[in-house]
Formats: C-alpha cells, structure tokens, sequence
C-alpha cells in the first residue's frame, strides 16, 4: 500500500478552478483578471526593497526542538526591513491536511499573522498576514491519504503511541483533500459565496486595483491577504514576480517504444523492486516494538525521513512506467507565462523579472537531481522561454528572467545554466527547501549538471548548468549537521537589477541551536 496519493493533474485544476469559480461569468463581466494582485502595503514602491524566502517548512515540532520555529524567529530580525516572504511550496507536511495548519504553520508564524498573541484562536482558513505572505502549492499540499493509514495512523495500539512519542509523523485522520486545506488557506475561495449578488458585493470590495489587464485583487497586509489564483503576478519597484503552480506541468512524457525505450523501463522495473525491498525492511523495523524501543530518537526520525524518500523515488518511478500517452499538461498556465513574460519585456516600466514555484528544473540535491518530473519542468519550462525568446529577440545579451526561486529538494542551493545557447541559458537559480523539513545530502556525482543528447543516433551529453553553493546535511552519526535555511534578498535598483542574497542558517549541532549568517553573494 502507498503511504499517500497525488492527484491527477486535470483533477488538480478542475478543482482549482472551481474554487476560485475561474472566469465564472460574473467575474468576466466585471472586467477582472484572476491571475493578478496589487501589494497595497502604505509603503512607497521603491525600487531598492528586501524580501524573504523560504521553502518546504511545513513540518512539526520534533520533539520540542522545532527547526522551522527556529527559522521564523531568524525572519523575525528581517521584518520590518521586508516588503513581503516567498513561500515555494509544501506548506504542510506530510498530506497538507487541515489538522495541521496549527501546528505546522499558524504557531511557527504566529508573528507574521493578526491575532498571533493567541495562535490556537485562528482557523486555518481564516488567517490574515501582516507582512504580505505570497506562497506557492507544493506536492504535498496535494497529497491525501488512503483512509485505511488514516484510521491506523490514528489507532491507540501501542507501537503508535511509542512512535508518536519520539518522531513526528505529521499524519492525522486525512490528507488535503486534493489541494483543498491549501485553497481554504490562501486563496480566494469564491465557491463559499452563496449567490451571484454575494460574489458581485465581494469583487466590488476586495478586486478595485487596476492592473494592465483590466481589474484585480487589492492585496492588503492586516485586512485582506487572499490570492487570487494558484498561479499569479505581482509587480514591486519594477521588477514582475510570476508565481506557478508546477504541479500541474511536472508530469514526465511517455517512454519511447523502441529497444532503449524497453531497456530504460527494465531499469525502472528493476530499481522499483529495490525500492520496494528497502521499504518493507524498514516497516519491518518499525513492526516490533521492542526494537523501535531501543533505537534513538535521531535514528528513528532519519528512519521516518528514508522511508518518505523511497516513497517519492517509488512514486516518480511509477509515473514513468503508467505513462503510455503524453500527459495532459497545464497548457493553460503555460500559455498564461508565455504571453505574460513577452507583454513584461514589452513594458518600459518593468526592469526584471522573477519566477517562483515548487519544482526545480536543476538542482543536485541527492533524491531530485534525476528524477523524471525535474527534467520535465526544465523541458517544459525552457520551451515556454524558447517561445519568449523568439517574440522577444532585442534582449542586448539578457536572460529572459533575473532569477528563478524553487523549493521541493530539501536543501539551500545557488545554481546557474551555462551559456548552452538554449532559452534557459545564464540564468541564476535559487533552491529554498530547507527551512523546516528533514535535510537531505548533495549528490555524490559533482556539482556540474549535464543532460544526455540523442543525436544522430548516438547518446552524447551537454553541460548545462553548475552549483555554485550547496547547504544540507552532512557529516554521520554524532556528526550530522542540518543547516536549515532562509534567505533574505536585497533587490538593488538599476536595470537590468541586481539581487545582494543572504542566506542564513539554523542548525541543531552537539544539542543545541546555532544561528548563522552566511557570506552574502551578489546575482
């Protein structure tokens, strides 16, 4: 049995969709663009600002040493001095079910939220920010959870209680309901509205903004902090943010039907069964209580983190193999990037541009470099900028985006494409998983990224992109180091712009906390 469930992509945005009630005819008669919001903070919109990043935090205490609380109280000294916070993505941990928006997001951030005095007073679906809170979903805010783990996760046998006790699994009765619990939380839940006449009073007060398209969300801090859309824009001192939801085009193409084809798909089938075999050897580990008695607690919870790690290898593996027809892609959302990137280059106002969302197209964390749904994002998202490119050709040698911010691989990383001359080339790319959740190792095959070309009948490869910094854990036993992290952005004025990035850390060494900043490193 699999732990979680991932939803399809077309149930992913049919459900969306009906939650927002995207183009409903009342919203479309108004005049209004669902995929834009303007920050009405009182602050002037100075080209020199700060933001904060972080990413894949949703987790629980752990024990009472809790990593993503630690990383709040660092963004805490940055508030004041920050126009807003990146969230890429995974939210909640580990199904993004409602149960634990509590503990896994309104008490760590109880300062960045009204009412935060009194945390356990605020509904999960009715939080307001005081510092702009701009997140996108991650694959776990998608998950849901089979009821049979859900009912068994939930038993009083006595190997629950002791497991409970000493790790945090963070899983409750259900999951998030198709992305449901993520909707409630952050975005403009129209369904709720009863009529057309409640719909049309709320878009006379919340959707005044005026944006390039027509009308939009006024997004503002300590009143009204919904979003608009699961993927959106917004624009601060020049510089367009484009937020996507990759989760609905990180879906890999079918396996060729030829002879390298078939020989992949034994592979796949082949590394299946080990990763199989190496989940049931840990169940087993768990299924005796007395021996889960004698582990330490470090040990049980690296066991917890190991066996969620198989389930996603297992799940990217499983995608490849049941894809026989090419999948159906979020074209939409693509094409909605695609004409949005070529009308921001046509705008003498806007001097940058940033892309956030949760899967990255490189990075070489251990468990994400390779798998199929990291190349099909890279793909995907490189043929929307070749689309770009050619519409878009007097660029004076510039990439096509400043930065792109990504979350998912468990880790902090500074990356950059190589002039390969494809659209994607010579852009810096910012990893930002590791501000709560369960670290994970660089890869042991070096930090340069090649990709395999097949080309005249031979298998060739190309150097695209390099790391340029890499923070996760390390060390063993005793040893092991985890570095969570955050960073802060100080946007310079100019154009094209320039990025000062601080990273910072927070990490649990020898039994206690240690709080660090790193060299800052100009982009």
């Amino acid at each position: 049995m699999k732990f979680v469930s991932d939803p399809s992509i077309p149930t992913k945005i049919q459900k969306m969709r009906q939650r927002v009630r995207w183009r409903d005819p009342v919203v479309l008669h108004q005049g209004i663009d669902q995929t834009q919001l303007v920050l009405e903070d009182g602050k002037d919109d100075n080209p020199e600002f700060s933001f904060l990043v972080i990413g894949d935090s949703g987790s629980g205490a752990h024990r009472g040493h809790n990593p993503q609380r630690q990383i709040a109280e660092g963004m805490l000294q940055h508030r004041d001095e920050s126009r807003f916070i990146l969230h890429t993505g995974d939210v909640i941990y580990l199904v993004g079910s409602s149960e634990y928006y509590l503990k896994n997001f309104i008490e760590p951030y109880r300062e960045f939220l009204v009412g935060g005095d009194r945390p356990e007073k605020i509904p999960f679906n009715q939080m307001v920010f005081n510092l702009p809170f701009l997140p996108v979903p991650g694959n776990h805010d998608y998950y849901d959870l089979p009821i049979v783990l859900g009912m068994l996760a939930k038993s009083f046998s006595p190997l629950s209680r002791l497991l409970n006790s000493k790790i945090d699994f963070d899983v409750g009765w259900h999951g998030s309901k198709q992305g449901k619990a993520y909707a409630q939380a952050f975005l403009d839940y129209l369904i709720d509205l009863p009529t057309d006449q409640a719909l049309l009073q709320h878009l006379d007060r919340h959707y005044t903004a005026t944006c390039d398209q027509g009308r939009c969300l006024r997004y503002q801090p300590k009143q009204f902090t919904r979003l608009p859309n699961r993927y959106y824009s917004f624009r601060s001192g020049g510089i367009d943010f484009f937020a996507l939801d990759s989760n609905t085009f990180n879906a890999p193409s079918p396996l060729p039907n030829d002879e390298a084809g078939r020989a992949y798909r034994q592979l796949l089938e082949q590394r299946r069964s080990e990763v199989v075999a190496q989940k049931e050897a840990i169940l087993q580990q768990f299924s005796q209580p007395r021996l889960v008695q004698s582990f330490p607690v470090d040990h049980l919870d690296d066991l917890r983190t190991k066996l969620e790690q198989l389930e996603e290898v297992e799940r990217d593996i499983d995608q490849q193999l049941e894809m026989r027809l090419p999948p159906e892609i979020d074209v939409e959302q693509l094409t909605w990037l695609k004409q949005r990137l070529i009308e921001s280059w046509h705008n003498s106002e806007v001097r940058g541009r940033v892309l956030f969302f949760h899967h990255p197209p490189y990075v070489t964390e251990a468990t994400k470099w390779h798998q199929a749904q990291t190349l099909a994002v890279r793909q995907r998202l490189r043929q929307v900028f070749t689309e770009v490119a050619i519409a878009v050709p007097d660029r004076a040698g510039r990439p096509l985006v400043d930065l792109v911010l990504n979350g998912h691989a468990h880790c902090l990383e500074h990356l950059r494409t190589v002039d390969t001359a494809m659209a994607d080339a010579n852009i810096n790319w910012i990893v930002c998983g590791g501000s709560g959740y369960s670290l994970r190792r660089q890869r042991v095959e070096g930090i340069e990224i090649r990709e395999t070309l097949l080309a005249e009948g031979k298998v060739d490869s190309l150097y695209v992109a390099q790391s340029q910094l890499y923070i996760g854990r390390t060390g063993q036993g005793s040893e092991k180091r985890r570095p969570y992290s955050f960073i802060r952005i100080d946007v310079q004025d100019g154009c094209p712009p320039r990025f000062v990035v601080r990273p910072y850390i927070a990490e649990r060494y020898h039994g206690k906390w240690h709080q660090q900043e790193l060299p800052s490193f100009k982009i």
